[in-house]
């Protein structure tokens, strides 16, 4: 089936699922992919409590990212992300998992342009130099043993979060919150919230996914 044709029935397919939904759920699942950034998205690389992934996944959601990448070489791969409430923000998002760290790396080339990893070392910059309103991953690790030399060595640099107490660290699903939320300011003042981001093949095709379980979501 060519891509135009398989655009052409996946339109066809959604527009009959929305045609079931009241008109509020509707516009609100328009409004959310209007709003969606394409060019920023997380990776969390071994991180072992699925609580602390649904609290990202949570977050990422909140912020307008729609792909969130899993990386695990460590430890099997989730099948669950934590509370029902908390897991519910999985169904909004499109999860990439992935046991091979050079495999993931290489899809994310395809897509973003700047790898940045949440590393302590002395060549890393602070959180807030880095420059969010262009393509950007940022890669978050394991609760105590962050993020892999391997990963550190694919990346294009790492950054740090300025803090002033005594512990240098903090939760990952924190630390997340706290930079993507800088994202967030970055690319707000830029205005990326003003029109949407996603191509017109994407918004329908999530349209598409949402359609099938939005009935049964939290909205």
């Amino acid at each position: 089936m060519s891509s135009n044709l398989y655009t052409t029935y996946s339109f066809l397919y959604s527009h009959i699922l929305t045609s079931y939904m009241t008109p509020e759920r509707k516009n609100k699942l328009l409004k959310v992919l209007s709003k969606r950034q394409p060019n920023l998205t997380v990776v969390m690389e071994n991180v072992q409590d699925p609580h602390n992934i649904s609290a990202v996944m949570r977050t990422c959601d909140a912020v307008g990212i729609q792909d969130l990448y899993i990386l695990n070489t460590k430890i099997p791969r989730h099948k669950k992300w934590g509370t029902k409430s908390s897991s519910s923000a999985a169904k909004w998002l499109t999860i990439h998992q992935f046991d091979n760290t050079a495999d993931c790396v290489a899809e994310l080339r395809k897509h973003y342009q700047k790898i940045y990893t949440t590393h302590l070392a002395e060549n890393a910059v602070s959180l807030y130099s880095i420059d969010f309103t262009g393509s950007v991953a940022l890669v978050f690790g394991n609760e105590h043993e962050g993020v892999s030399a391997e990963l550190c060595s694919l990346a294009d640099g790492n950054f740090i979060i300025p803090q002033m107490g005594i512990i240098e660290s903090l939760n990952i699903s924190v630390a997340c919150a706290v930079s993507i939320y800088e994202a967030f300011r970055q690319k707000n003042a830029a205005k990326h919230y003003e029109s949407p981001a996603l191509s017109a093949e994407a918004m329908n095709q999530l349209m598409l996914q949402w359609s099938r379980g939005a009935e049964d979501a939290e909205l």
